[in-house]
């Protein structure tokens, strides 16, 4: 997504300058402003003039970024290790980022999201599309769980989470610093709570059903909320079918389905704590009686399945990455090839066949 170069993030308001350039500079070569000032919020490491002063700046280092004149053109932070070398955080050069800087980010954000939604429970802030590239917030209502995934983000913690405690007044505030795209950053992993208790599961509304995410421990940020539309979607076509969910993880689908008037649902997953939540929010919305959980790995699962000639009338797969870097594509392709035969095997002639890549 591209931004307008004199508002990286909407309606939010110019941040103030100070009279004296409070960051160091980086210079880009020549002609390399010109993406820059058309909105592109990444500079990579090829544009920048990488001097001794450049390289010798800490990873996630706060800079001013001037074209090759020396004129300035924005702020953002600059990790001289890795091919993104620079993220816009505003078109302003010399921008104060501190705790306001945030707080008016978190409100922008805000208030695009109590627009689009009736409950909160949402992405909050979704990197660059909010004007806070290396940064996830997911909100479970007085819950946020953060995804600090670049060193910029993670030097910058301590005024995140102030922000978003001027502007939202949370309860519970976890740091999820174990993506994969960190370790590109040189950073290591570290989950913390930071604020209030994560120990329990929390609840999550979605399509007027009620699920539950474990913060700490789950995949990602404890829940997918990019497959909120998806699930209402296969829920819809669900109404008297027999339904398997596969890498169900804790009941997004299954459950979705079940609601929405499925004659029966098998929910598979080879985790057992998020099959553990997943029964969870089937007993809390009383559907107990047409869902079965089972724990496996679902290539055996559906080889299984095939072998005794049962099938299903909507089959849905939402498996994790089977791709996660470029010497995984040969056989990443081959497990999603595999993956949709076996499950097209088991769709039933007249049947609704799902599968999802996050790859």
């Amino acid at each position: 997504m591209r931004f307008s170069h004199k508002s990286l993030a909407g309606n939010v308001p110019l941040m103030s300058q100070t009279s004296n350039p409070p960051y160091p500079r980086i210079t880009l070569k020549k002609g390399a402003h010109k993406r820059l000032m058309s909105g592109y919020p990444w500079i990579y490491s090829n544009e920048v003039n990488m001097d001794p002063a450049a390289k010798a700046l800490p990873p996630g280092a706060l800079v001013t970024i001037s074209e090759a004149s020396g004129r300035p053109l924005a702020t953002g932070y600059f990790n001289s290790r890795t091919l993104i070398a620079a993220r816009v955080l505003s078109s302003v050069p010399d921008t104060v980022i501190d705790a306001a800087f945030f707080s008016a980010r978190f409100k922008s954000a805000l208030g695009l999201r109590t627009r689009l939604f009736g409950e909160p429970f949402y992405r909050l802030v979704h990197a660059e599309a909010d004007g806070l590239p290396g940064l996830v917030v997911d909100r479970f209502d007085d819950a946020y769980v953060l995804q600090p995934n670049t060193a910029g983000m993670e030097t910058l913690l301590d005024v995140v989470v102030a922000g978003l405690e001027q502007i939202l007044q949370p309860r519970t505030i976890v740091i999820r610093g174990d993506s994969a795209s960190r370790r590109l950053e040189g950073l290591e992993d570290s989950v913390r709570c930071v604020l209030g208790d994560a120990s329990a599961s929390v609840a999550v509304q979605e399509n007027n059903v009620t699920f539950f995410a474990d913060l700490m421990a789950g995949q990602k940020t404890g829940w997918f909320f990019d497959q909120r539309e998806n699930h209402a979607f296969m829920a819809s076509m669900s109404r008297d079918a027999a339904v398997l969910d596969l890498y169900t993880h804790t009941g997004g689908f299954a459950l979705a389905c079940a609601a929405a008037g499925a004659a029966s649902v098998i929910a598979v997953d080879r985790s057992a704590s998020a099959l553990e939540l997943a029964e969870k929010a089937a007993t809390e919305n009383k559907l107990t009686d047409k869902c079965a959980f089972k724990q496996s790995e679902v290539f055996p699962f559906l080889e299984d399945a095939i072998s005794r000639q049962q099938k299903w009338d909507v089959v849905i797969a939402d498996p994790p990455p089977f791709i996660k870097s470029r010497k995984d594509l040969k056989a990443g392709l081959q497990g999603y090839r595999k993956l949709s035969r076996l499950c097209a095997s088991a769709t039933n002639p007249g049947g609704f066949l799902f599968v999802a890549s996050c790859s």
